[in-house]
């Protein structure tokens, strides 16, 4: 498009008694000045394009680096269970139980920092939106639809749905 010749381009002076229509010289200026700003979207469009993957490949950059950071700091809890895997407990069965509480306390202080809180499910009405019903139990003591037991945790994320509480629900 930037190489067709301008053939229908307007006259710049009016025609009105006298005027001339306009010269080759102001022709060729308008297609000079067509010409430039044809480069200049090409170019404005090329920088946005670039501009776009450059960030869409920086956001993947980050995402990648904070499971990398989550991993790691995974790893240490991992590396205190194999600790606590290659003792034997023997008569200190109590200690040992303390050192796999407090390497429990570690993993959820760790979900904590990264907003990961555990859902409060015994007691609530059962929600599909939060719990998954696994088991249903004549109750009389609790009313329908309520959860009686719980067999996994649930965890939100902020308000995201990380993992629904695999539950029991109580039913008349």
């Amino acid at each position: 498009m930037a190489d067709e010749p301008l053939t229908d381009l307007p006259d710049l002076a009016p025609h009105e008694s006298g005027a001339e229509p306009a010269s080759n010289d102001a022709r060729a200026a308008l297609q000079r000045e067509r010409d430039e700003m044809y480069d200049r979207l090409l170019r404005k469009t090329a920088e946005f394009d670039n501009y776009r993957k450059r960030i869409e490949r920086e956001r993947r950059e980050q995402a990648d680096q904070s499971v990398l950071d989550l991993l790691s700091e995974l790893l240490l809890v991992v590396d205190d269970f194999d600790r606590a895997l290659t003792t034997e407990p023997g008569e200190g069965a109590s200690s040992y139980r303390k050192g796999v509480e407090l390497i429990h306390s570690k993993l959820h202080d760790l979900l904590k920092r990264h907003g990961v809180r555990p859902l409060d499910s015994l007691g609530a009405d059962f929600d599909p939106n939060l719990h998954q019903a696994v088991v249903s139990e004549v109750s009389p003591g609790h009313r329908e639809g309520e959860v009686i037991g719980e067999m996994a945790k649930g965890y939100m994320m902020g308000d995201r749905l990380l993992r629904p509480a695999m539950v029991k629900v109580a039913k008349s």
